[in-house]
C-alpha cells in the first residue's frame, strides 16, 4: 500500500539527548587536567624567634645579602646595582673566595674548607690565587651563605631573575670542579651512576646555600 503524500514526516526522539549532554558533561570534567598555578617550590628557612642569638658582626662577611625593595631596585652588599645579570659573576667569586679556608669539617661528607680547596682543578686555583682570596669576603664555601630578601611589592620577575643567576653561579662552580660547563652539570641525570658520581663529587664541600628571607612589607 502507497503511503499518502500528506503524511507528516518522522520526528527525531531527544528524550534522551538531556542524559547524553550530562554525560558527557561529567567525562571532561573527570578527564580534564585543569592547570593550577603551583608558585615556586622552595624550602624556605623557619622564622627566627625573638630569644634566637643573631649573627655575630665577625661573621657577615660569610653572607652576600641581595635585597629588592617594591620598586625592584637592587642593593647588592649595601650598593645599588642596576643590571641583574652581574649578580652571577658576583656570587661565583664570593661562594669560591677562601679567604680564610679552616680545618673544620662541615656537612654529611664532612669536608672542610682547606681540603675542598686542595681538591679543585688548576685553573680555578689560580683564579682564586690571584683574584680573590679577599679576608673582606667568605672565608670558604663552608660557610658562605647567599642571602635574598625582597619586598612584599616586588615583582614576580625579578624575584625568578635574581634566582636564575644565583643557581646558573652554583652550577658554574660545581661544573667547573668536574670539567663541565654549567648547562653539561645542569643536565646530570642522577640516575646514571657515572652522573651520580659527577654530581656528588662537584658539590662534595660547597653546600648550595641560598636563603631566602621573609619578605617586609611594601615600602619597607
Amino acid at each position: 500500500m502507497a503511503r499518502s503524500k500528506n503524511s507528516g514526516s518522522q520526528e527525531v526522539n531527544a528524550g534522551s539527548m538531556a542524559d547524553i549532554a550530562f554525560l558527557l558533561l561529567i567525562f571532561f570534567l573527570v578527564t580534564t587536567q585543569i592547570a593550577t598555578n603551583k608558585g615556586l617550590t622552595l624550602l624556605l628557612p623557619p622564622k627566627q624567634e625573638d630569644d634566637e642569638p643573631i649573627e655575630v658582626k665577625q661573621q657577615q662577611r660569610n653572607i652576600f645579602k641581595i635585597q629588592v625593595n617594591s620598586l625592584d631596585r637592587l642593593l647588592v652588599e649595601d650598593e645599588p646595582l642596576d643590571d641583574v645579570s652581574k649578580i652571577g659573576d658576583m656570587v661565583y667569586d664570593f661562594i669560591i673566595n677562601f679567604g680564610n679556608p679552616g680545618d673544620v669539617k662541615r656537612g654529611s661528607e664532612k669536608v672542610s674548607d682547606r681540603e675542598t680547596f686542595e681538591s679543585l682543578p688548576p685553573t680555578m686555583k689560580n683564579y682564586i690565587r690571584n683574584s680573590l682570596s679577599s679576608k673582606e669576603s667568605s672565608d670558604g664555601p663552608g660557610t658562605a651563605i647567599v642571602s635574598l630578601k625582597a619586598d612584599r611589592g616586588s615583582s614576580y620577575e625579578i624575584f625568578i631573575d635574581i634566582l636564575d643567576q644565583l643557581n646558573a653561579a652554583y652550577n658554574r662552580v660545581y661544573g667547573e670542579r668536574v670539567g663541565l660547563t654549567a648547562e653539561e652539570f645542569r643536565k646530570l641525570n642522577r640516575n646514571d651512576p657515572r652522573d651520580l658520581d659527577l654530581y656528588d663529587r662537584a658539590r662534595s664541600g660547597i653546600p648550595k646555600a641560598i636563603s631566602i628571607a621573609e619578605p617586609t612589607k611594601v615600602g619597607g
